[in-house]
């Protein structure tokens, strides 16, 4: 993956705060000429930089409102039927590794309790799964952000 450059924050800071403009507003805006962004973009998207055009939508929007972490422990030697198990399963919206006392954490989202309950009843019918947990998220006090970030990386001089 190529590091971002200080022109790169930049585009995707304006981006952020205009989601509709134009490569020309963009550019224009920047001081940079529209090929520029265009390339610079598409180098990002390319290079896994950017994630998919879907990922930044509320899954409320789409009735899930309730979101969940879901920690599995898991036998090492069924990690991959494990890995193919949570990955069919479409509520299971983002998975890690991880150190500590779980193998993996899984962020699920439901329409409700009832909801979750019946997903991870399949998350823990998945074969090689020992033991999960589950905690619901009440409130987000920090959403999901790179903007201070990316805020520090357009105006680092170094």
């Amino acid at each position: 993956m190529h590091s971002l450059d200080a022109v790169d924050a930049r585009i995707l800071l304006a981006l952020d705060s205009s989601p509709e403009a134009s490569l020309i507003e963009i550019a224009a805006r920047l001081g940079v000429s529209r090929n520029t962004v265009h390339a610079r973009l598409k180098r990002l998207r390319d290079g896994g930089a950017l994630g998919t055009p879907s990922a930044p939508l509320s899954p409320a929007a789409i009735g899930r409102p309730l979101l969940a972490f879901v920690t599995l422990s898991v036998s090492q030697q069924q990690i991959d039927s494990v890995y193919a198990a949570i990955g069919a399963i479409p509520e299971v919206i983002e998975a890690h590794t991880t150190t500590g006392d779980a193998d993996l954490i899984l962020r699920v989202v439901a329409r409700d309790t009832a909801d979750l309950h019946r997903i991870t009843q399949g998350v823990q019918l998945a074969p090689g799964v020992q033991r999960s947990s589950t905690s619901i998220a009440t409130t987000e006090v920090i959403p999901h952000r790179m903007s201070l970030l990316l805020h520090r990386l357009a105006t680092d001089d170094s």
